[in-house]
């Protein structure tokens, strides 16, 4: 395309809208560097075309719909509950439950991509975090008492959850702080636990849907606190559970689904209903759920990255700077170029850990989960932050979609542990791998 002349962008009240859509973007590729469709597998491909069709004719254009009839935590707005009813239809609902559509973690990694380009696609999906690890959980260490009363109504998608394990009061990048109680007690000649403690960052705690919280503590028996965490399951509106105060990201709330403070004072839970797994595999259930789940985040964060990427270019193809269009200047073409490979870059990772997931198992792809956990969000943020940068003071306003992208990828750095112990994790397994080179005994040298 010659600069000069018309772009093929249509400008209103100041937004850019691309005309292509990302199905024609997808087509489009080049046959050289494949595409999309190609990587899937067969049973994946029709999905993920419905999927990617969905998103670009439905959940995009209702993003708007649904922030004007926002209501705080009071309400969903029609329109998400609208487009949930349409995936339903269209099939393409709980598609991260790989199992039950015949597809694999990698094929889920590229469909998750295509859910990040729009704030609405997971939720419509029914594949949003934390109900998609709760789910995972439910159905791996529940018992038949509670997939009934919880994960069959979670995967419906008549019903939230909350995931809590963060403190506030101790060091929760080191999970072994967590601190929780679930003392033992019998009440009416039935076993249980009273709760106490306090979470933040419960993600979803303050859907109106929200029902059953997953928690994260350790037992306490006879006054004693056991070293080894246990989770729970435990009815959102039990007696006792208290949501203290919203918490919000870079001044976002988040809602309707929210992130809570969550005070849980003396809340008694039969062990029959509540027990996940058994007492101590708290650890365990834990990093069951958070290894798949990266590549969800990840994979979404890109399909993020690649939306920031869409405006900034359009962006500067269609904003004259010094006389001419800002596409033209050479630092322009250099923050084009850096985000393409970061983009890419990402991109490759996260699908790499994946197939690795598929093929040898996720405890196996164990430091590969932890790399792109810190990995991709710095990839991410780097495109995130450029594209502001274009769009100046526009950048950081509510004018464009840039600040809130800012503020979720920003986050991911943090959630589900914090990058400085990913990188430890990542350090550790190639030191024993060297170790292991050098014939020594790893033995207590890490």
């Amino acid at each position: 395309m010659i600069l000069n002349e018309r772009p093929p962008w249509e400008v209103h009240s100041s937004k850019v809208e691309l005309k292509m859509s990302h199905s024609q973007i997808i087509k489009s590729e080049s046959a050289s560097s494949g595409t999309m469709i190609d990587a899937l597998t067969p049973p994946a491909r029709p999905l993920f075309q419905k999927l990617t069709t969905f998103i670009d004719a439905e959940c995009r254009p209702a993003e708007e719909e649904f922030e004007e009839k926002l209501d705080g935590f009071k309400i969903i707005p029609e329109v998400l509950l609208a487009l949930q009813r349409r995936a339903k239809e269209l099939g393409i609902w709980n598609l991260f439950m790989t199992h039950l559509h015949n597809i694999t973690v990698h094929d889920y990694g590229l469909m998750s991509e295509q859910m990040g380009t729009s704030f609405l696609a997971a939720y419509a999906t029914n594949c949003a975090a934390p109900d998609t690890g709760n789910m995972e959980v439910l159905h791996d260490f529940g018992t038949a008492l509670q997939k009934e009363r919880f994960l069959g109504p979670l995967m419906d998608g008549g019903m939230r959850s909350a995931f809590l394990m963060t403190e506030p009061d101790v060091a929760s990048s080191d999970a072994r702080n967590v601190c929780t109680e679930f003392k033992k007690e019998t009440r009416s000649g039935v076993e249980g636990y009273v709760v106490s403690g306090r979470k933040w960052w419960s993600t979803g705690a303050e859907d109106p849907r929200c029902e059953v919280f997953v928690v994260m503590g350790r037992v306490v028996e006879n006054s004693v606190m056991s070293k080894h965490h246990t989770m729970l399951v435990v009815p959102s509106k039990s007696p006792g559970v208290t949501i203290v105060r919203s918490l919000t990201v870079f001044g976002y709330d988040d809602a309707p689904f929210g992130h809570a403070e969550v005070s849980l004072d003396d809340v008694w839970v039969s062990k029959e209903d509540s027990l996940l797994g058994e007492e101590g595999a708290g650890f365990k259930i834990a990093q069951s759920r958070l290894g798949p789940g990266r590549i969800h985040h990840c994979m979404r964060a890109i399909g993020l990255a690649r939306r920031c990427f869409d405006v900034m270019v359009e962006r500067m193809l269609t904003r004259k700077v010094f006389g001419k269009e800002m596409a033209r200047h050479g630092m322009s073409q250099e923050k084009i170029a850096d985000c393409k490979s970061d983009l890419d870059c990402a991109r490759a990772i996260t699908l790499l850990c994946a197939d690795k997931i598929d093929r040898i198992g996720a405890k196996a792809a164990r430091g590969d989960i932890s790399m792109i956990k810190y990995a991709v969000p710095d990839f991410v943020l780097r495109i995130v932050d450029k594209a502001m940068q274009v769009h100046g003071g526009m950048g950081m306003c509510e004018d464009t979609m840039l600040p809130r992208a800012y503020s979720y990828v920003r986050t991911l750095r943090i959630a589900d542990g914090p990058d400085e112990v990913h990188k430890m994790v990542v350090a550790r397994e190639e030191c024993k791998a060297a170790l292991k080179r050098m014939g020594i005994a790893v033995g207590s040298k890490l």
